[in-house]
């Protein structure tokens, strides 16, 4: 569910710091495109 993904990510960085959109999508088991819309959602 893409909610539970975006509350991840944000979990995700504010643990990790910066990181790519490939260890995300890694991470997630997504794309990057689809870690790069829920980034732009998220902003």
């Amino acid at each position: 569910m893409k909610i539970d993904r975006l509350m991840g990510i944000i979990v995700y960085l504010l643990n990790n710091g910066r990181t790519s959109a490939q260890k995300l999508a890694d991470e997630f088991e997504v794309s990057p495109r689809t870690i790069m819309r829920d980034l732009e959602s998220l902003d």
